[in-house]
């Protein structure tokens, strides 16, 4: 199938994004276009407007600013993948960039177009709320911040008034010593996880845990943060012990999501096969930067 028909609009500056998006009804922003154009074409949406936002260059790059990385919302996946400054400061992101799609799709995807679609099983979204991501939007009317916790106000669909348009995020930088892995499962190289984590860990000389981040996908319409977790593990050994209590919580998880394919039980069952080995790398990692 193809398309049904659009006016095609590609401003070159922000204001101009902007002002159209605060007069235009019925609109798609088209970033990457990996996640929009299928959807088009199968027409399970047809908007009467596309308002492309390639040509705009405030929307792109990766920088470090005080103790966060600053990514840009139309940087591409590919850019961030393969960035020196991503891999020294947040090497989740590299290692969580590996597992994403394929190279011919990153080389489009941005990193802005993932957070906006939402696919609840991508991982983009999942190490977002792993660095405690912040996303910058605007709208004619100003900027305002928003919490990854909070991004998410129901499935695939993300915490943006018709009038605004994502800037970029901004990810705290974790202890130069901390350990990290992010780990999925999915049918076939390439494919959505059924089941994500990302773990973050700091551990001290005596094998204490300082600070810790726990993170899955595939399980909600919203990356899931293992808060309670995250607590209780604060102070403790990184031992098996440690990891124990973490399958605890996520045995106790409600409503973990299934469809035709994946019943709850399954995906609760590769929850925690996939944190206890994230978190048994990490602690590996971090051990060795100690």
């Amino acid at each position: 199938m193809k398309p049904a028909p659009f006016s095609y609009h590609c401003p070159s500056s922000l204001t101009e994004a902007l002002d159209l998006v605060a007069k235009l009804e019925n609109y798609k922003i088209i970033a990457g276009g990996q996640s929009l154009m299928p959807m088009l074409n199968f027409r399970f949406l047809m908007p009467e407007h596309v308002i492309d936002i390639n040509k705009i260059p405030e929307l792109v790059g990766v920088s470090k600013e005080h103790h966060q990385l600053r990514i840009g919302a139309m940087t591409r996946q590919h850019t961030i993948h393969t960035s020196p400054l991503v891999k020294e400061n947040a090497p989740l992101i590299t290692e969580a960039y590996g597992l994403v799609s394929h190279r011919q799709v990153r080389n489009r995807g941005t990193y802005g177009g993932s957070l906006c679609h939402l696919d609840p099983s991508s991982e983009q979204p999942c190490f977002t709320a792993a660095l405690d991501g912040v996303i910058e939007v605007a709208s004619l009317a100003g900027k305002r911040e928003i919490a990854m916790a909070n991004w998410t106000t129901m499935y695939m669909t993300p915490d943006l008034a018709p009038d605004e348009i994502m800037l970029g995020v901004r990810l705290d930088i974790w202890p130069p010593n901390h350990g990290w892995s992010f780990m999925e499962y999915s049918r076939r190289h390439g494919d959505y996880a059924i089941v994500g984590v990302a773990a973050l860990v700091v551990i001290n000389s005596n094998n204490c845990i300082e600070k810790i981040s726990i993170t899955l996908c595939g399980i909600d319409a919203a990356p899931v943060r293992l808060y309670a977790a995250e607590k209780i593990l604060i102070d403790h050994d990184a031992s098996d012990i440690a990891v124990k209590k973490v399958m605890i919580e996520i045995e106790n998880l409600p409503d973990v999501m299934e469809d035709s394919l994946n019943t709850a039980d399954y995906r609760r069952h590769l929850a925690k096969t996939m944190t206890n080995r994230a978190l048994k790398t990490a602690f590996e990692r971090a051990r060795k930067r100690i």
